[in-house]
């Protein structure tokens, strides 16, 4: 079957639809090639013509010859011709990519870009003095070929999987965590269990098509849920795991597709009582609806609704999801090798357009965000407003993709400057002042307050009888963790388990932490794991607390009899979704057992109990009172943590190793009159040979 995809880039404001033809058609002045099974083989080729032949047209007016689908574009909008393929037979491409290793990807060359001691700014203003910095810059990378998996299913149940095209410039990458894993075995047997047949059938169940071609996943998909509410929408967080099982079996077309749509959503106005938040901000979640075309009753076209918080609980912006979109549009290219989407024009619009409203200057004296209650994946009330390790974690990570996609050019080098400044800065605030382990927590123990110097210990002005008191038997004497947020007089000492996941991903946290982390982890078992992994807070809030920090939210309790208890929800809930990421910082850390550990547990009750959203009780035994079943990232999650552990090397494309380069452009050492010791300098000391 042909097919074309219309894809609408604005230079102005776009329409209030986005419309997409979708039939066989000649559009532009060329036809998509054929694509049946037999071509399967040749979709690079194909798409190498046609793809990255793209085709910019300034037009008036396109008539599709879509039975009830119109087209409707903007007389400023230009558009691209690109050739899709039937939904199934996506598969990443077939064939050898390598990198040009004179343009290698991952490897960014940033020239005169550092600011001196007075421009520490992490805004994107241009004050940037160039002639302080002659110094060339270089963010090494992976100089590998992509790897190429050809999948082949059998009638026996069997899929063998065909690794080729792997080739590890050793010098460019940390392997000693892989010891003992096979990252490069030329063929791979093995069988698809009966629950991962369920959960595929379950996944794919849930892809929304927009005009013929799937676009994402929705929240769940219960048949029996009569209230389906906003879990019948795409939400960016959400699709972040289904996205990441759909890359790693080799469909990228769903992946591609939903970068695109979202990035239009972007550039919508938004409005919420006379008021529009910045420019930048991606949707929390959009759906697919059909409505009259031009008043008939009879013809019907569809249209994408974004939400940008506007009809959210609360009415929160979600800060979260252009920075899931900046690691998925960095991950889908590290899997496919399709490097080409991050490179178009409109795409790298849409990063600096994320990166201004992160990166702008405001009354905030620290590096780290500052936003509200309820503005990531705890999207309810629960004491995370200000400066939430999540958001931390997640901006770090965000940044760190950008550095490498982003085109380095004159009108992007103050914008490198100011992430590499913030990069530095977020790293050390981090790392100094939300770690804790058993020696920390006795310096705080033994803090002095109400001090008044540029050299003060206690900078944050922490009263000690802010340690609680389950704190105290609970930190192990090995290991450690972040805390989930550090105010003026205020630590929040509680486990977010997200949050100190991904320091490890994104190597936020020293070697050392985030080895801390994981033994932490281990140690606490019983109590961040249990029966149901993992808690996405420990502990929950509990009587007067609950009541005071959530505004007695009756969501995040359970319980019989009128008795309302915690550890339900966002208040000490096991979210199995989280296992993904789990997962991926074991790998990272060398200990795969550990994640399979948790895999298999996982396995053991989520096919049993329809695969929920979160499970209620201390030990995470109860199905949640209002989880909803067929929960899309609970699937996709569980999927995604199986084939990482199948293939390891898949994983090491999607986490960081230390930036090394990034330690000499600490901008600490700028100043002959600030900190006295930076802890980034503590990997280096601890890495002999580097």
């Amino acid at each position: 079957m042909k097919s074309s995809t219309c894809i609408g880039i604005s230079s102005m404001k776009p329409c209030c639809r986005i419309l997409i033809s979708y039939k066989s058609s000649s559009f532009l002045g060329f036809s998509p090639p054929k694509m049946n099974r037999s071509g399967i083989s040749n979709l690079s080729k194909s798409l190498s013509k046609v793809v990255d032949r793209r085709r910019f047209h300034s037009y008036k007016h396109i008539r599709s010859q879509i039975v009830g689908c119109k087209c409707v574009v903007d007389l400023n909008r230009r558009a691209i011709s690109v050739s899709e393929s039937s939904w199934g037979q996506a598969r990443v491409f077939a064939g050898s990519f390598r990198v040009d290793k004179g343009r290698a990807r991952g490897v960014l060359v940033i020239p005169k870009v550092a600011s001196d001691f007075r421009n520490h700014s992490t805004s994107v203003e241009p004050h940037v003095n160039e002639k302080n910095f002659e110094r060339i810059y270089i963010q090494g990378g992976l100089n590998v070929r992509p790897l190429v998996i050809e999948r082949i299913e059998t009638g026996s149940g069997l899929v063998k999987e065909d690794n080729t095209g792997v080739d590890v410039n050793e010098k460019g990458v940390n392997t000693d965590n892989f010891k003992g894993l096979n990252l490069t075995e030329p063929k791979i047997e093995r069988e698809v269990s009966e629950i991962d047949k369920e959960a595929w059938n379950i996944l794919r169940g849930a892809v929304v098509n927009y005009c013929g071609n799937p676009v994402g996943t929705v929240a769940a998909n219960d048949p029996a849920d009569k209230q389906p509410l906003n879990y019948d929408q795409i939400f960016i967080r959400d699709f972040v795991p289904s996205a990441l099982a759909f890359l790693l079996n080799g469909e990228g077309e769903i992946v591609k597709n939903f970068l695109l749509h979202t990035l239009q959503l972007q550039s919508w106005e938004k409005t919420v009582d006379c008021y529009s938040p910045g420019q930048g901000l991606m949707p929390a979640s959009f759906k697919v609806r059909s409505v009259p075309l031009d008043g008939s009753t009879e013809a019907f076209e569809e249209v994408l609704d974004p939400d940008f918080g506007e009809s959210a609980i609360g009415r929160v912006a979600p800060v979260d999801s252009g920075l899931w979109w900046i690691i998925l549009l960095r991950a889908y290219g590290k899997i496919t090798g399709d490097y080409a989407l991050q490179e178009r024009v409109d795409v790298q619009t849409g990063i600096r357009l994320i990166l201004n409203l992160c990166l702008t200057d405001g009354f905030d004296m620290f590096p780290s965000l500052l936003v509200t209650d309820g503005s990531c994946m705890i999207d309810r009330r629960m004491g995370i407003h200000g400066h939430p390790l999540e958001i931390q974690a997640l901006f770090y990570s965000a940044l760190r993709c950008s550095r490498e996609m982003l085109t380095v050019n004159d009108a992007t080098k103050n914008l490198v400057a100011a992430i590499n400044n913030r990069l530095s800065a977020l790293s050390f605030h981090i790392r100094e002042y939300y770690w804790v382990d058993m020696k920390k927590i006795n310096e705080i123990y033994r803090y002095k307050t109400e001090e008044y110097s540029t050299d003060a210990i206690n900078k944050f002005n922490i009263y000690p009888d802010q340690i609680p008191s389950w704190l105290v038997d609970w930190i192990p004497d090995k290991g450690g963790y972040f805390i989930g947020n550090l105010q003026p007089a205020h630590m929040d000492f509680r486990f977010f388990t997200l949050g100190n996941l991904w320091t490890i991903v994104s190597s936020l946290g020293t070697s050392k932490q985030n080895e801390d982390v994981l033994n932490l982890i281990e140690e606490k078992w019983d109590d961040l794991v249990a029966n149901m992994p993992l808690k996405i807070i420990y502990p929950a809030l509990e009587s007067d607390e609950w009541r005071i920090i959530t505004g007695s939210d009756p969501k995040n309790t359970w319980g019989f009899f009128h008795c309302i208890l915690p550890w339900s929800y966002h208040n000490g809930g096991s979210w199995p979704t989280l296992l993904w990421q789990f997962t991926l910082a074991c790998i990272k850390m060398g200990k795969p057992e550990l994640a399979q550990r948790a895999v298999t547990l996982a396995e053991e009750r989520l096919s049993a109990d329809q695969w929920p959203e979160y499970y209620d009780t201390r030990s995470g035994r109860f199905i949640g009172k209002q989880s909803r079943l067929f929960q899309t990232w609970t699937v996709a999650g569980f999927l995604t943590s199986k084939m990482l552990l199948q293939n390891p090397w898949k994983a090491s494309l999607l986490f960081w190793e230390e930036d090394y380069e990034l330690l000499e452009t600490c901008v600490c050492g700028l100043s002959k009159t600030g900190r006295r010791k930076c802890s980034r300098l503590a990997p280096r000391s601890a890495s002999p040979g580097r």
